[in-house]
This record gives structure tokens, sequence and C-alpha cells, in this order.
């Protein structure tokens, strides 16, 4: 599965893939969309970034 690395740490930061969307500026389906083919390096450490924000 693609971009599993960013399912797993949202899944563990109990982070749910519409509240990452959210902050993107996108809807929840457009990124569920875009996470079906691998993401470049700078939009994963994008979505890191994102995924850390809300965890605090």
């Amino acid at each position: 599965m693609c971009n599993q690395d960013i399912r797993e740490a949202a899944k563990k930061a109990d982070i749910k893939l519409w509240q990452i969307a959210d902050k993107l500026g996108i809807n929840d389906g457009k990124f569920s969309r875009k996470l079906r083919n691998e993401l470049s390096i700078d939009d994963k450490i994008e979505i890191f970034k994102i995924i850390i924000k809300l965890i605090k």
C-alpha cells in the first residue's frame, strides 16, 4: 500500500486523515485519492509536520 508511513504515523498519533486534509486545505476525499500513489518526499515532509502540529 502506498504512503503506509503516513497512514501508520497518523494512526499511532490517533489523528484522522480528514484532520490532515483539513490542515492542507483540501477535502478528505481528495486527500484519500492523493494517498493512492506514493507522494514525493517534500509532500511527505509537509504532512509529517502537520501530524506533529496536531499532536501538540
